[in-house]
């Protein structure tokens, strides 16, 4: 019988349960849920699409048609200057302004293209769209610190099902972002992530895609089944500090690892997020990103105890993307 292991994430602070014995569950796995509205709509991300207003930027073609663009959330979760400031209602009632921006990232005018199919020049160019943006938030007097999220089927969060990415600029810094930089601080033999990056290669058995800018690690406290953290090579704390073709090769490596997913798993929702030292704070951190595929839902133990329960142990989960990659060519 297959043992579960315990495994420490040094990142979020949290254990890890492995238990490999879980997946021979019928239905182990989820599949993302087709996109059928009961009433067909227009597509507002679409070439085309009327009452987006102008775009907070965007990159054109030859012929003058955008390739990608920067538009503002017509529904934000965070809007306006306000700073954060808290003020206390009673014995254990705290609230605090909630300003700051949510804006979209449109990957291409293709409907049907989600980040896994962009082609390298699309990448590059989405990459540099976002440090655009990211550096006219770190001017920005009330933002903290700016979450870039894709969230990708209707599993993951996504609301319309043109693929496209999010920037939510805040006035604070979260929890789980605060616990990484004390993380960080914490590691006492040099940065944690650069560490990480010759432990994976010298292993090599974790590791599911390496080019010269960027790693791809089934991380060793792997929460979910195929998780994967892209690690730029290039030491940064920020996006928007990063190189031109550092910005590139993560990109690239992002979505080299969602198409070897989906060659893995099938069409499985999923959720990207990218880590960065808040603005007005740089090291000790190295910018990240996470890759947490929803093949397996969160159930009470999860939720009630914050220890996660992974059905695929991430040596194999790497095997199987690297032979994905193999058979891709």
């Amino acid at each position: 019988m297959l043992v579960t292991e315990l495994r420490f994430d040094p990142l979020s602070g949290r254990w890890v349960a492995i238990s490999p014995a879980r997946a021979d569950r019928p239905d182990a796995f989820l599949v993302r849920t087709p996109w059928v509205d009961s009433e067909p709509r227009a597509c507002p991300f679409c070439p085309g699409a009327t009452g987006e207003g102008p775009p907070l930027a965007q990159l054109e073609g030859p012929d003058g048609a955008w390739t990608s663009r920067i538009l503002s959330n017509r529904y934000p979760a965070f809007d306006g200057d306000d700073p954060f400031v808290m003020v206390n209602r009673g014995p254990v009632f705290t609230e605090a302004t909630a300003g700051g921006t949510h804006e979209v990232l449109v990957f291409s005018p293709d409907h049907a293209a989600s980040f896994a199919d962009l082609d390298d020049r699309q990448v590059r160019d989405i990459m540099q769209l976002l440090r655009r943006r990211l550096t006219e938030h770190a001017t920005m007097h009330n933002l903290r610190y700016t979450q870039v999220i894709i969230n990708f089927g209707r599993e993951a969060g996504a609301s319309i099902e043109h693929p496209h990415g999010q920037l939510l600029g805040i006035s604070f810094v979260p929890r789980d972002l605060a616990e990484e930089q004390a993380r960080f601080s914490r590691f006492v033999a040099g940065c944690l992530l650069c560490t990480a990056i010759e432990a994976e290669e010298t292993s090599g058995r974790r590791t599911v895609i390496v080019n010269d800018d960027a790693l791809v690690v089934a991380p060793y406290w792997s929460s979910v089944p195929y998780e994967m953290l892209v690690l730029p090579r290039h030491h940064s704390p920020h996006v928007h500090t990063e190189t031109d073709d550092g910005l590139a090769g993560v990109g690239r490596a992002i979505r080299d690892a969602l198409a070897r997913l989906r060659s893995t798993i099938g069409d499985v929702a999923y959720n990207v997020v990218l880590h960065a030292a808040p603005y007005q704070h740089g090291e000790p951190f190295h910018w990240h990103v996470h890759l947490w595929p929803k093949a397996t839902t969160r159930a009470g133990f999860e939720m009630g105890t914050g220890v996660s329960l992974n059905v695929v142990a991430p040596e194999r989960a790497a095997e199987q993307l690297r032979a994905a990659g193999e058979a891709q060519g």
